[in-house]
């Protein structure tokens, strides 16, 4: 009797073991982001890394408490701690986007410009430009000041979600710094009005005694990544000046992050009509 080979039978692909340490599972989750804006939802990390959705969720949920992530509604992408591991390098980007509409503001209305970030509860300055009138305003690049009692802070403070705010200005009703400024107790509601003035804010002296202010957020995807000020006496027209400060950081933002409708480019086919 012949026998007749039996046609083999397909095996299914081997699994790929897990990598064996913490550190190696959590570099994975840190390479799936790769850039600044990415946002991922749990169900892209587990595919993009191979691990278990619990496994994935357990180790998100532990970058997110120590701030190499953070997670809103849009997902979780980079945190504060992995976008400051070059120091200021990290915020580069802003300041070369942000320059060339700083100095136009500045020539424009021979006011003192300011470019900052929110940093947990205070304000972080990245660039300052004005004319003589800058020594009198007492902020300098690399301070830090309480956000709530400026305009530059209040304006990002409220683009954030209304309990990540909150959570925020506990830690300074906590642990208030040494040169600090009462959170007022109606600050919510004064982030609702700035919220419906498209993020305009404004100060009066609350914190710097004699200096007036407006600013306006740079929007990035889940939020603001910046603001931008104008600051002069506390008699300074700053409701004029104020549509410029918001189109200044609009334009930043446009720069930074492109919509799919700028990339096309007017007069392009694929640009949408007006």
């Amino acid at each position: 009797m012949t026998v007749v080979d039996a046609e083999p039978v397909a095996q299914a692909p081997a699994r790929s073991e897990l990598p064996p340490s913490m550190v190696e599972r959590m570099t994975l989750i840190m390479d799936a982001f790769t850039d600044r804006t990415t946002r991922l939802t749990l169900e892209d990390v587990a595919r993009r890394t191979s691990l278990p959705r619990s496994t994935a969720h357990r180790i998100l949920e532990q970058l997110v408490r120590l701030r190499w992530l953070d997670h809103t509604r849009s997902g979780y992408g980079l945190g504060r701690r992995a976008l400051g591991l070059g120091g200021d390098g990290a915020h580069a980007d802003i300041r070369s986007a942000a320059a060339g509409r700083l100095h136009e503001l500045q020539i424009r209305t021979g006011l003192v410009v300011h470019l900052a970030v929110l940093d947990e509860a205070e304000v972080h300055y990245l660039d300052k430009a004005g004319g003589p009138f800058a020594a009198n305003v007492p902020s300098w690049v690399g301070g830090r000041v309480p956000a709530h009692a400026t305009a530059l802070g209040k304006a990002m403070l409220a683009g954030l979600e209304p309990e990540e705010a909150e959570a925020r200005l506990d830690s300074v009703r906590e642990h208030p710094p040494a040169r600090s400024v009462a959170v007022p107790p109606k600050l919510h509601q004064e982030l609702n009005r700035i919220r419906r003035r498209q993020g305009l804010a404004f100060e009066y002296g609350a914190y710097f005694p004699g200096i007036a202010c407006v600013a306006a957020p740079v929007q990035g995807p889940t939020g603001p990544v910046a603001a931008i000020s104008l600051a002069g006496e506390v008699r300074a027209p700053l409701d004029r000046v104020a549509p410029l400060v918001l189109d200044a950081a609009r334009q930043v933002s446009c720069d930074l992050y492109p919509r799919p409708e700028q990339a096309a480019g007017p007069g392009r086919p694929d640009a949408p009509s007006r």
